[in-house]
């Protein structure tokens, strides 16, 4: 007998700008990094022009949302200046939206300031927020006064610690109770649209990185769109004995298994091979599944 699947990612609406955003289908998220020391090159963008280029080649390979970042958050980096960080922002933001006003875009920020600035100067749709309002504890109150949507990141420690030695009793236990938490505080803010991020390698192991992809499916019981950034990371390069410039074959590989367990947006540097991964596992999930009775 057969019987059809059920659609693998639960449908999700987002409000963005006054448009109503339905995650029916994973997204991807193409990353933009106008920093000078990124952990992978060749996400760095500097110019206008790059700026603009790059935009348009994450649109045309089919990317749904450009996520912007003007202050690295490598491992052992230091942040930059609120003023460096908004003017390379407003570079980065100017040349988009000039060419492509419509675009969803996200900005990579932990500082409320920043987060109110781009919101209003540029229409800045999503906030991205690496330290889940742990650095800037203004960050929740201002997203509910911005109204839109904020990706709740975990991450222990800073970039500039959070390598040293990060240790959990239970990972999995630890991050769910982590974003109940954290959930709970932004409702009572009343911040409507909430994705969570569960910070790969931002205060873990090679091992954490894993145990959280092995046990994805978990974080369903928040209900709530999930956000998984492994692209090109240490997980994988180190893993594999390689360079990140090498690592685009085990960042296929990873975000199809992240894509079989529930994950409503990829994070990633290359567009085209994670569009074609999520319309591989559309037709395999389109398909009926055939049982014995």
């Amino acid at each position: 007998m057969e019987q059809q699947r059920s659609v693998f990612i639960p449908r999700k609406t987002l409000h963005c700008n006054g448009k109503l955003i339905t995650i029916d289908k994973p997204f991807v998220m193409g990353i933009i990094n106008v920093t000078k020391d990124s952990f992978f090159s060749g996400s760095r963008y500097r110019s206008s022009y790059s700026i603009a280029k790059r935009a348009q080649q994450i649109l045309a390979e089919g990317g749904d949302i450009i996520d912007v970042g003007a202050c690295s958050t490598r491992p052992g980096s230091k942040p930059v200046s609120e003023n460096e960080e908004m003017k390379r922002l407003d570079k980065a933001l100017t040349a988009i939206r000039k060419k492509f006003p419509d675009s969803i875009i996200s900005v990579d920020t932990f500082r409320s300031s920043v987060a109110k600035r781009v919101v209003k100067d540029f229409n800045v749709d999503i906030i991205n927020d690496i330290s889940a309002g742990e650095i800037d504890p203004a960050m929740f109150k201002t997203v509910a006064e911005l109204n839109v949507p904020y990706i709740l990141m975990h991450m222990k420690g800073t970039p500039e610690n959070m390598q040293q030695n990060p240790t959990y009793e239970n990972v999995i236990r630890e991050l769910i109770l982590f974003f109940n938490e954290k959930i709970e505080k932004l409702k009572q803010h009343n911040v409507k649209d909430i994705i969570i991020d569960p910070g790969f390698g931002f205060g873990k192991t090679i091992e954490h990185n894993y145990t959280i992809l092995k046990n994805l499916e978990t974080f369903r019981l928040l209900e709530l769109p999930l956000l998984v950034g492994i692209s090109r990371k240490s997980m994988i390069y180190k893993a594999l004995g390689i360079s990140p410039e090498k690592a685009l074959n085990g960042t296929t590989i990873l975000n199809t298994i992240a894509l079989q367990k529930g994950a409503s947006i990829l994070r990633v540097h290359d567009v085209k091979p994670a569009v074609e991964a999520i319309k591989l596992m559309n037709i395999i999930n389109s398909q009926p599944e055939f049982q014995f009775i």
